[in-house]
């Protein structure tokens, strides 16, 4: 699976505002369920929060990659978000994260769960590829550099 298999125009949020790091996983909670009612948006902001509390999914670099398991979930969801402001994620190196990509995926998906994130980590570890993306606050031009057909 591609991550533009899984990234649309409604999926790609610039400018966002969020004050704490529970309040923007609550935010992408309501936005990943917005266009599908099967969705419970509960139960991934409780999903994502556990496994925040694992450790934290702020890779460095101003990325982070929240991520969690839903039961009622038929297909794997994604979401990009762009801060308006960079927040404090915990994040191995410290600094704040202004980059998210967010994946929620059915509770019996497992390496394609795995294959996703670490496809979703090495193009984020491209700094070319990030500072386009921080250089951009249109979500058409943020879908086709996340989805590779740009750059």
């Amino acid at each position: 699976m591609l991550l533009s298999d899984l990234l649309s125009l409604d999926r790609v949020l610039p400018n966002v505002r969020a004050n704490s790091k529970k309040r923007l996983l609550e935010l992408i909670s309501e936005e990943l369920v917005r266009n599908d009612e099967s969705l419970n948006s509960r139960e991934i902001f409780e999903s994502l929060c556990a496994r925040e509390r694992l450790g934290s999914t702020g890779l460095g670099n101003g990325v982070a990659i929240p991520h969690g398991r839903i039961s009622e979930n038929a297909t794997v969801q994604a979401i990009f978000v762009k801060l308006s402001k960079p927040l404090a994620f915990d994040a191995q190196d410290g600094k704040p994260v202004d980059l998210l990509f967010a994946l929620v995926v059915p509770q019996n998906c497992s390496s394609d769960h795995l294959k996703l994130l670490s496809q979703v980590a090495e193009q984020f570890s491209d700094p070319q590829l990030l500072s386009q993306i921080r250089n951009s606050d249109e979500p058409a031009e943020l879908l086709e550099l996340l989805s590779g057909t740009q750059h």
